[in-house]
C-alpha cells in the first residue's frame, strides 16, 4: 500500500513516472552495497569449505602408492576402479563382511603402466568416465548453497542494523516516522480546551487545503508554528489533529532522534528529514522537544556543543531553502522556549508562537466532556463541581481523573462512574490514596485532628478565603496526615491582597491551633510554612504589596511552564531586608490565626471531636456544626438530628468578620511596634529559627 496516495495535489504520485527516480545516487549506492556484500560472502564461504573439508575429511581411508603397490605384490588387492586419476582400492581382506572397507589414493604413473602392473595378478581393473554432473551438483550444495544462505543472513542483520536509521550503517539517515490520517484519527473535535491554539492552527489547515485563496491576495503560508506550554496540555496531540485534518502526511520526531555521539549526525539526518519531506509535499514535519536541538549557542544556556551546533545550524539553513508555496509546513513543541536560540524564533522561520496553556474552568469542563465520551456516567455526574475542583490542572491530569474514576468503579462493583468516584479520583491523582496501613496513635489523632480543623476554622471565619470543601485525617500515600480541600465558588484569574493575606493566616492556622491546644508545635507544618513563605515572598518581591519596597520588582520567573521558580534580581543587602518584611508578615499573619483561633475555642474543641471520630467530614457537615455550635446546640452522632434556628444560621459569619475587621485594624499598630521592638533579637536568633524549621520540615499535614 502507497502511503503517499492521494496526499498530493491532483492525486500524483511523488516517485511514479519520475524519471529522476532512476537517476537516484542513493540507490546506484544501495546497488553496489548489495553487490559488494554478495563478492564478500561468497569469498567466506570458499575460505570456511575449504577449512572445514580438509578438517572433516577422513584421513584414515587415503593410503599413499608405494602402500598401493606393496599391496598389489602381497595379493592384497580385490578390485582396483580408475575415476580421474583417482585410485579406489577394495582389499580382499574384509573385517565386518556387512561393510565393505576402499581405500583411495592418487594415480602417480602412467594408466599404461598401471594396466601391465596389473595383469596377470587376478585383479579385477575398471575405468569409469568422469561423473560431471555430481560433481556439479556436489559443488552447488557445497559452495553455492552456503554462500547464498549467508547472503541472506547478513542482509538479513544489516536490514535490522539500518531499521529506523539505527546502527553504523544508517547514522546519517532520518528516523521520521510518517502517519498519514488513517492511522492518526485524530482531529480538532479530539482537542477540548484549547480553543485559541486551534482557530490559529485551522488557518494553516485552511491554507493547505485552499491555497489558491491565500496566494490571490499575496498570503503566504507560515513556515514554521511553534507550539508552546506546560507539560500535558496537548501540543503532540494539537499537531497530529492538524495533520489529520488536513489528510496530509505526518512526519514525527523528536529533537533528542537528531543528536548522536558522532559529530554531523544530526545535520545529515536533518537533510534527510527535508529531502524526505520535500518529496511528498504537501505534508507536516513536526518536531516534538525542539529544545534538544534548538538551545541557543549562548554558553549561558549550555551552549558549546559541536553536534548540536552543527544541527542547529542546518536546521535553519533549511528551514530558509525551502518554498512554502509547495505545502510544506514545520511543526514545533516545546516547553521552555527561553532556552531556544533567537535565530530559530525569528519571523521566516517559525512565524507563529501558538500558546497551548493551561485550560480554564470552560476548556477543564470540555476536556472533561473529550475523554469520559466512551466512559459510562450516572445521572450524579457534575463535570463542573470537578472542573472548579480542579484549578490548574492540564488535560494529561483531567484524563488520569477520568482513568482512575472509572477504576474505582469497577473496584467498588458499579457499572458507572459517580460524582463520588470523581471527586475521590481528584483525592487520589493530587494528594494520593488513603494509606491503610498507617495506624496514628490516639494523641497524633487529637494533634492531626486539631491541626486539620485550626485550616479550616480559620478559612471559614474569614471572609476573603475560600469555602471548605472536604476535611480529613486519614493518612495519604503523598506524606500528608491529614488535609483541608478548598474549593473556590468561581474561577479566579486575580487575588486581591485581603485575599492573599487570609490566604497566610489559613496556611498557618494547623500551627496555631497546635500551639493553643497542646502548649507545643509540631513538625507537621512543615509543608504549611513552605506555602506560606513561597506566597509572602512573592508578595514582597513580585506583586508590589509591601510598603517598604513598593512597586520595585524584585525576582524575575524562570522557566515558566516548568518549575516557575521566581530568582531574585537584587543586591544581597536587599536580599537580606526582603528576609526581614518575610518574617514580619508570616509573624503577623500567625498571630492573627491565634487571635482567631482564641476567641473561637469551643468550635475549635468541638469540631476536632467529632473529626476524631468521624476521620473525615464534608464541607457542608463542618458549617452545619460550626452553626449549631455558635448556637449552643449538642452535636449528635448523627448531624441528619440536627435542627438549626433558621434566623440565627448566618450571624456568625457576619459578626465574626466584622470583629476580625475591627480587631485587626485596632492590632495592627500593636503588633507593628511589637515587631519593631522585637526585631533586633529576632535576628539575632533568626539562624538558629531557620536550623530548626529544617529539622522540622520532613512531616506534612496539609
Amino acid at each position: 500500500m502507497d502511503n503517499n496516495l492521494d496526499n498530493n495535489q491532483g492525486g500524483r504520485r511523488p516517485d511514479k513516472g519520475d524519471p529522476r527516480r532512476d537517476q537516484d545516487p542513493n540507490r546506484n549506492k544501495k546497488n553496489h552495497q548489495s553487490i559488494l556484500a554478495f563478492l564478500i560472502c561468497l569469498l567466506v564461504t570458499l575460505v570456511c569449505f575449504s577449512l572445514f573439508t580438509n578438517m572433516l575429511q577422513d584421513n584414515s581411508s587415503e593410503i599413499t602408492y608405494d602402500k598401493f603397490i606393496d599391496m598389489v605384490n602381497n595379493d592384497e588387492v580385490k578390485s582396483v576402479t580408475l575415476q580421474s586419476d583417482n585410485l579406489t582400492i577394495v582389499p580382499k581382506k574384509q573385517v565386518n563382511p556387512y561393510q565393505e572397507i576402499s581405500y583411495y589414493t592418487n594415480l602417480t604413473e602412467d594408466e599404461t603402466a598401471l594396466t601391465k602392473r596389473l595383469e596377470g595378478t587376478g585383479i579385477i581393473f575398471k575405468s569409469e568416465p568422469p561423473d560431471a554432473f555430481g560433481e556439479f551438483m556436489a559443488m552447488m550444495l557445497s559452495v553455492l548453497l552456503p554462500s547464498v544462505l549467508l547472503f541472506v543472513l547478513l542482509m538479513f542483520f544489516m536490514r535490522r542494523m539500518n531499521k529506523g536509521g539505527g546502527g553504523m550503517m544508517g547514522v546519517g539517515k532520518s528516523r521520521a516516522k510518517a502517519y498519514v490520517q488513517k492511522e492518526t484519527g485524530i482531529t480538532f473535535k479530539d482537542v477540548a480546551g484549547q480553543d485559541e491554539a486551534k482557530e490559529s492552527l485551522q488557518e494553516v489547515v485552511e491554507f493547505l487545503h485552499n491555497p489558491g485563496k491565500y496566494v490571490e491576495i499575496g498570503a503566504k503560508l507560515p513556515k514554521g508554528a511553534l507550539l508552546v506550554g506546560p507539560p500535558g496540555t496537548g501540543k503532540t496531540l494539537l499537531a497530529k489533529a492538524v495533520a489529520g485534518e488536513a489528510h496530509v502526511p505526518f512526519f514525527s520526531l523528536s529533537g533528542s532522534e537528531f543528536v548522536e555521539m558522532f559529530v554531523g549526525v544530526g545535520a545529515s539526518r536533518v537533510r534527510d528529514l527535508f529531502e524526505e519531506a520535500k518529496k511528498n509535499a504537501p505534508c507536516i514535519v513536526f518536531i516534538d522537544e525542539i529544545d534538544a536541538i534548538g538551545k541557543s549557542r549562548d554558553s549561558h544556556y549550555g551552549g558549546g556543543n559541536d553536534e548540536r551546533e552543527q544541527t542547529l545550524n542546518q536546521l535553519l539553513a533549511e528551514m530558509d531553502g525551502f518554498d512554502t508555496s509547495k505545502g510544506l509546513l514545520i511543526l514545533a513543541a516545546t516547553n521552555r522556549p527561553e532556552v531556544l536560540d533567537p535565530a530559530l524564533l525569528r519571523p521566516g522561520r517559525f512565524d507563529r508562537r501558538v500558546i497551548v496553556d493551561r485550560p480554564d474552568l470552560k476548556g477543564r469542563v470540555d476536556i472533561l466532556k473529550v475523554h469520559a465520551k466512551n466512559v459510562l456516567l450516572d445521572d450524579t455526574v457534575d463535570f463542573e463541581a470537578i472542573a472548579l475542583a480542579t484549578s490548574g490542572a492540564v488535560g494529561s491530569d483531567l484524563a488520569n481523573m477520568i482513568n482512575e474514576a472509572a477504576i474505582l468503579a469497577v473496584k467498588k462493583g458499579r457499572k458507572a462512574v459517580s460524582q463520588k468516584d470523581l471527586e475521590e479520583s481528584v483525592e487520589v491523582v493530587l494528594v494520593g490514596k488513603e494509606k491503610k496501613d498507617r495506624i496514628l496513635s490516639k494523641q497524633e489523632r487529637r494533634i492531626v485532628s486539631y491541626h486539620e480543623v485550626g485550616h479550616a476554622l480559620v478559612n471559614a471565619l474569614q471572609k476573603d478565603a475560600e469555602p471548605v470543601q472536604k476535611i480529613t485525617i486519614v493518612p495519604r500515600t503523598m506524606g500528608a496526615l491529614g488535609y483541608v480541600m478548598q474549593v473556590p465558588e468561581e474561577e479566579k484569574y486575580l487575588n486581591t491582597k485581603k485575599e492573599l493575606e487570609a490566604m497566610l493566616v489559613g496556611y498557618l492556622g494547623g500551627r496555631a491551633a497546635e500551639e493553643i491546644v497542646f502548649d507545643t508545635v509540631t513538625t507537621g507544618a512543615a509543608n504549611d510554612i513552605e506555602q506560606a513563605t513561597k506566597v509572602a515572598r512573592a508578595m514582597i518581591t513580585q506583586y508590589g504589596m509591601s510598603e517598604k519596597f513598593g512597586l520595585m520588582g524584585l525576582a524575575t520567573q524562570e522557566n515558566q511552564y516548568l518549575s516557575g521558580r521566581a530568582v531574585l534580581n537584587c543586591g544581597d543587602d536587599t536580599a537580606t531586608e526582603i528576609d526581614h518584611e518575610v518574617m514580619k508578615l508570616l509573624h503577623y499573619s500567625y498571630e492573627e490565626a491565634r487571635r482567631i483561633l482564641g476567641s473561637h475555642r469551643a468550635e475549635l474543641d468541638k469540631i476536632a471531636e467529632y473529626l476524631i471520630r468521624k476521620e473525615t467530614i464534608t464541607g457542608k457537615e463542618f458549617m452545619k456544626i460550626l452553626r449549631a455550635v455558635q448556637q449552643g446546640l449538642d452535636i449528635p452522632e448523627n448531624l441528619e438530628d440536627l435542627v438549626l434556628s433558621e434566623d440565627k444560621k448566618e450571624v456568625f459569619n457576619k459578626q465574626d468578620s466584622v470583629e476580625t475587621e475591627e480587631k485587626s485594624e485596632s492590632d495592627t499598630t500593636a503588633v507593628a511596634h511589637e515587631l519593631q521592638a522585637a526585631e533586633n533579637s529576632e535576628m539575632q536568633s533568626s539562624d538558629a529559627q531557620e536550623k530548626t524549621e529544617t529539622e522540622e520540615k520532613p512531616g506534612s499535614q496539609a
